[in-house]
């Protein structure tokens, strides 16, 4: 059977241009544009590269119109619901869920590589008292590669896996050193006789003045959210990751990179942004008004955690997270809570409201998150560093996925130039 191929036509000269058409396993078709330039003298234009493929891959696929987000070929809700975070992990790095003995193996290594060396206690405290958590999520995770002198040889399989269980493992800890330094009280070290998410935490929320008392709904709840923003194929953060990785950085200095990139308001701040919108709000009583701004085309107000960029029917993700949020606050018995009344409110008439319905302006994974976190202690300023925490896998599968592919290139975009062409240099001592 012949490939399939498309023509274009150059009218300017006549001249026309077959190209292949490359089948996935599933999805839509791709145009083989590689040979183009070479071919016609012409590249393609798209800002955002939202028609283009950067790379072939087989972890993640989205199907935003039917609302299907599929790890290794499985389903989202089957994972966020019989998965622990660790086993999901170990999918989207190896392709298939482990084995009862494969996974002990693996929970062991992740949890004897959370530990941080001691001087980046130190250098932690270089940090002003009042910088952002991201800020210093991105700066200590650059400076992994300084500290961690045997795992930066990319070309060593050994090494990309050791470097991969690391930052898995260490993010985690990061990240509660951020949260700790910010409110004044000492570091945790981690507990090996916890899981992923217990630990995590622990690391947060314990101190060293009382035995912490894990609460195993929170426990879960932080475990799923992990699960549900573990990857999300080639977004701004990943296609950022694989662009730093392909010019041969090492992985610390790469998944940073994701992390800057992620910190972003328009990509890893959505939930952060759906608490803003709840204080903008106020009290249940002007939600009327809100409703209203919300419909008006010429209002600039929007309902942030409403709809999805991707998921032009339904985020996958939103209904697990919705019961998570149930249990969440079922479990800790919130009362009077004016911004959590709020956002029940939002949800019960998003859910019921015509206008919602049609247009489809569904609570997606980012406004009940949001609401989780909220709940459960975390200042809004926390909020993405989770994001980055559970991203990491995805960032480091992708990134491993990108160094084994033998046809990567480095990364060179091209660009439309719009600017003054050659012109005849002018001395000082000559320009009015």
């Amino acid at each position: 059977m012949s490939q399939k191929t498309v023509t274009l036509t150059d009218n300017s000269t006549g001249k026309t241009y077959t190209l292949p058409v490359l089948p996935g396993t599933t999805g839509p078709e791709v145009i083989d544009i590689r040979k183009l330039y070479a071919d016609s003298g012409y590249f393609t234009y798209d800002p955002g590269f939202t028609s283009t493929g950067s790379c072939e891959s087989k972890i993640t696929y989205i199907d935003g119109d039917e609302g299907i987000l599929l790890h290794r070929g499985y389903a989202i809700e089957d994972l966020a619901k019989n998965c622990n975070f660790l086993e999901v992990c170990y999918l989207l790095l190896h392709g298939e869920l482990p084995s009862p003995e494969q996974l002990v193996t693996f929970d062991k290594t992740i949890t004897y590589h959370t530990m941080v060396h001691e001087q980046i206690n130190y250098f932690l405290r270089g940090f002003r008292r009042d910088a952002h958590p991201m800020a210093i999520l991105c700066g200590v995770t650059g400076a992994l590669s300084s500290f961690y002198h045997d795992s930066t040889d990319i070309e060593d399989p050994k090494q990309r896996m050791i470097a991969s269980h690391r930052l898995i493992a260490k993010l985690p800890t990061i990240a509660a050193m951020a949260y700790k330094y910010s409110v004044g009280q000492p570091f945790m070290y981690p507990r090996n006789d916890l899981s992923y998410a217990e630990n995590f935490l622990y690391m947060t929320f314990g101190v060293p003045c009382e035995p912490y008392v894990n609460n195993p709904v929170l426990s879960r709840a932080m475990d799923r959210i992990f699960i549900l923003h573990a990857d999300h194929e080639q977004n701004a953060s990943t296609s950022t990751v694989r662009l730093a990785g392909s010019s041969g950085a090492n992985p610390f200095a790469c998944i940073a990179a994701g992390i800057a990139s992620l910190w972003g308001p328009a990509h890893g701040g959505a939930n952060e942004a759906v608490l803003k919108m709840l204080q903008e709000i106020g009290d249940k009583d002007r939600i009327p008004e809100f409703i209203k701004r919300a419909k008006d085309k010429n209002d600039s107000f929007r309902l942030m955690g409403f709809g999805h960029r991707v998921y032009k029917n339904f985020d996958p993700r939103a209904q697990v997270m919705r019961e998570t949020c149930h249990e969440v606050l079922g479990d800790l018995g919130i009362k009077n809570d004016p911004l959590l009344d709020i956002a029940m409110e939002l949800e019960r008439i998003a859910l019921e409201d015509e206008y919602f319905i049609e247009k489809k302006l569904y609570p997606n994974v980012d406004f009940y998150s949001g609401i989780i976190l909220k709940a459960m202690g975390f200042p809004t300023s926390m909020f993405t560093v989770l994001f980055a925490v559970a991203r990491t896998v995805g960032w480091i599968a992708q990134w491993k996925e990108m160094i084994e592919d033998p046809g990567q290139k480095i990364g060179r975009p091209r660009q439309l130039y719009t600017g003054a062409t050659q012109r005849t240099f002018i001395p000082q001592n000559e320009r009015g």
